[in-house]
Parts: C-alpha cells; structure tokens; sequence
C-alpha cells in the first residue's frame, strides 16, 4: 500500500517533485482534506486559509515544472507557530488581551521559509504569552494530544507538536525559551529541535528564545535548519553566517565518544519510571555500540529556577500592568495568578533572578566538558489531562517539568528530543540529547544515530472517521 501523502516527509516530497511524480498542488490539496477529518479533534491551527495555500502551491509546481525550483523545501508545506509574524496576519500570542493588528513583515524565520518556496498551511496554537507548556489558551480553542485527546499537547508550541503528531504536513516550525519545543515534542512523540541561540535569526529577540523545526524525523528537521540559519541583519544577537552541511547526519559509529547520562535534576517533579527506563534503554544502546557513559549528577539549583520564576514573573507582569481592565481580565486566569506576586517584587529580587540567567549558563557550559553529548529524560512526566495548564496545574509550582530543559535555553547550547519509547499506556516519551554550544551538527547527527538504531515505535495515529467521531485512540 503506498505512503499516504500526509505522512510522506519533506525529503520524500522534494525527491518525487524534482521526478515530477507528485506536485506541491496534489499534496497541498491532500493535506487540506486531512486537516479537516482532525482538526475538530485537536485544534491545532488558529489562521488556516487552504485557498492561499493551494495557490502558493500551484506556484511552486509551475517552478518545478520550468526547471526553476528554489530548493529541495519548494512546495514543502510547513506551519509556523503563531508568535513567529507573517505580514498580513496578527499576532495574538496566544490571549485573549491583545490586540489584533496585522503584523507588516515576516520575522526572519518565516522569511526564510517563505524564500524557500514552502507552503504555509496555517499559524500553530500557543497558550498565553507562550507562558505555559499547555494547549490551554484564552485566545485559541483548546488543543489536544493526537494521541490522546484527552491528554495535553504540551507547549507553549502546542499546535506545531499537535499538528506534527497528526500529519499536518512534515515541517512545523515552534519557539522555545524554556522548553517549548522540546516537551510538546516528548508528549506528542515527534523530533524538535532547539538550536543553539542565534542559529536561527528570530527578532523579536529574548534571553533563551530560539526558534527551531519540529517533525517527524531528524532528517527533515535538518534539512528545515539549512533554510532557516541563513542570517538576517534584523536579529543583532544571530551567530555570524557559516556554511553546514545540514545532510551531513551520518556518524560512523559510537566508538570513542563520551555520553553523559543526566537523570537527577536536583529539583522539580520526580522522574517517572517509564521515562527514567526509555533514557537508560537510549544510554545502554549508545553504551553497546562502543560510547562511553558518564553519570552526571544535578547540576542546576532550585535557587536558579526561583530567580528565573521571579523575573519571568515581573516580564508578564509589567505587561499585563500596561493593559486597560477590561483586557486584562480577558487573560487566563492562571497566568494572572502566576504574575500576581510580580507586584510585590523588589528590584533586588530582580536583579539577582536575572543574575540567573548567567548562573545557567556557566553551569550548563561546565557539565558538557570531556563530554560529546549529554543524555537525559525531556521532562519527568507523560501527557497530562488537556484542560490543565501544567503537570501539576499549580500556577505557585508552574516549572517543576521544565528542570530537563531550560538549562540550554540559558547555557545557549542545542538540544534536541527524539521519539524513544512509549509509557505503559501507549504514551510516547522523548529522549533529550544536548551537545556543545554553537556544535548543532552534531546533536543532530547523535539524534539521527539514535533514531536508526532505537526498537519500532507504535505508527502514528489515524485520523478521526469522517462522521465525526472521537479521534481519542484509548478507552
């Protein structure tokens, strides 16, 4: 039976356009068709206009068709999460509160995509000011975990992940400044890839914010990195322009490297046995093919992640402060809670959370030395029920899952998670790879090793039956 054109990849379109034995209008098409059984289900996409995507699309094969094709991503439909602006279209972050007023150019990300020739499919879910690693929004109706859609798609790149899982097309595009690409992507049992800060130019910029491909395979979240590293003057924090060969994945063979293995954060929620298992099964593998395992022991602090907690709190809380009431209260109640104390803060207690920032970093620097590649769970926990805004739903304890994660956001280093496993309730779990700062090539390149060799993992869910029934997989 033939590969169903939503599951092909991208490498697989660019391949069977370039032979002129599937056009971009045919698939775009296609996948229209498959959004529509889903999207119902999982409410992954906010701004889906299928008209201007099957014009862009026929644009693409006309180029295909006069020898002219921009590259092996023309007519590759992506997604791009909805905080990345594309000119023409509003930029909600996700609540309810703001404005919607059209942004008037592309940030550089989906710039780049766009000077690629890919098709955009529609703008991906986020919640609240990207504040919540949740499909839980004021603004967007609330998305759900192919999987399960009784379950969380995890965020803040809620849609993208959600939209991954289920085949909206091979390349999505999310943000990530604590997690956000990595743990949607463990829950929902795909690749996302954060690269190191400044790979990929993104303006508005932040401390820790990146911006990365989420797919179903490293391969083709590689090949969107060969597109979007290409440099921007708008982003005065991008790394300078340097030419990778982001196909160059292979890796010999494991002999001679050192992996450290990182299962004790030190703080945040405890390591679920099922995931503390798929880790050591990716370690033991790696460890038989000829690496050589360091444990690693906690190396970031609950006075870290407090600091963060408190300056991340006045960030939100300074802008909820300059909205008149009556947009206020349109915010989501969780996040005003957790902002609540950002009133009360000193400038002391400011200055020495952002202090942390810099505390990350040096300690995320220092834990990678004699090491090739550092092995570690993404977050402690499974999917959680949809309607909550956290694992523990506590707006007081809001970043005891991000302790995996939000280290190389601050420590500027690239991280990727790759499918490992799968919990006893059919539950996918990611494996965190971190590497080197500014050594992207090589985190992918550990990741696609691991995903050659790792056990078949369950196949990706079908789509919803056409008369509307529940797309939920499990009673």
């Amino acid at each position: 039976m033939p590969t169903p054109l939503h599951d092909l990849s991208a490498i697989e379109l660019g391949t069977a356009y370039a032979a002129g034995a599937l056009s971009p209008r045919e698939v775009t098409a296609a996948l229209i068709d498959h959004i529509a059984r889903w999207e119902p289900h999982i409410a992954a996409l906010w701004h889906h206009q299928p008209d201007q995507a099957l014009a862009a699309a026929e644009a693409s094969g006309q180029r295909w068709r006069r020898g002219e094709a921009l590259g092996p991503l023309d007519g590759v439909p992506v997604t791009l999460k909805e905080n990345i602006a594309t000119r023409g279209m509003p930029v909600p972050l996700g609540c309810a509160a703001t404005e919607l007023v059209p942004a008037a150019a592309d940030a550089p990300p989906a710039a780049r995509l766009r000077e690629a020739g890919c098709v955009l499919l529609g703008k991906t879910t986020m919640p609240d000011w990207g504040m919540l690693s949740s499909g839980l929004s004021s603004f967007h109706r609330l998305s759900r975990n192919p999987w399960d859609t009784r379950l969380n798609p995890g965020g803040s790149s809620a849609g993208a992940a959600a939209a991954a899982a289920a085949g909206y097309g091979p390349l999505h595009l999310g943000t990530d400044i604590g997690g956000s690409i990595r743990l949607p992507a463990h829950w929902c049992g795909i690749v996302g890839f954060k690269p190191s800060w400044g790979r990929v130019p993104i303006a508005p910029t932040y401390a820790g914010r990146v911006a990365g491909p989420m797919a179903r395979s490293v391969a083709d979240a590689a090949l969107a990195m060969s597109a979007l590293s290409r440099p921007d003057p708008r982003d005065a924090t991008a790394l300078p322009a340097q030419s990778i060969d982001w196909r160059a994945l292979e890796l010999p063979d494991a002999r001679g490297l050192r992996l450290g293995v990182w299962l004790d954060a030190g703080w945040g929620s405890p390591l679920q046995p099922a995931v503390r298992d798929a880790v050591l099964a990716a370690a033991a593998a790696f460890e038989a093919a000829g690496a050589t395992l360091v444990p690693v022991g906690p190396f970031t602090t609950r006075a870290m992640i407090d600091g963060l907690d408190r300056f991340w709190r006045m960030r939100s809380w300074l802008d909820y402060r300059q909205l008149p009431p009556e947009r206020q209260a349109r915010v989501l109640p969780y996040i005003r809670q957790w902002i609540a104390r950002g009133e009360q803060l000193s400038g002391e207690d400011v200055f020495t959370g952002y202090s942390q920032m810099l505390a990350l970093r040096d300690a995320g620097q220092a834990v990678m030395q004699g090491l090739h590649g550092l092995l570690s769970p993404v977050s402690p926990d499974v999917a959680f029920p949809a309607t909550q805004a956290s694992p523990l739903d506590d707006p007081e304890r809001p970043f005891e899952h991000i302790a995996y994660t939000v280290p190389f956001n601050f420590s500027e280093q690239p991280a990727i998670a790759v499918p490992a496993g799968v919990s006893p309730q059919g539950l996918p779990i990611g494996l965190q790879i971190a590497g080197h700062r500014h050594d992207d090539l090589g985190v992918l390149r550990l990741a696609r090793w691991w995903e050659c060799l790792r056990p078949a993992l369950p196949a990706w869910p079908a789509p919803p039956a056409r008369d509307g029934a529940s797309a939920t997989l499990r009673p």
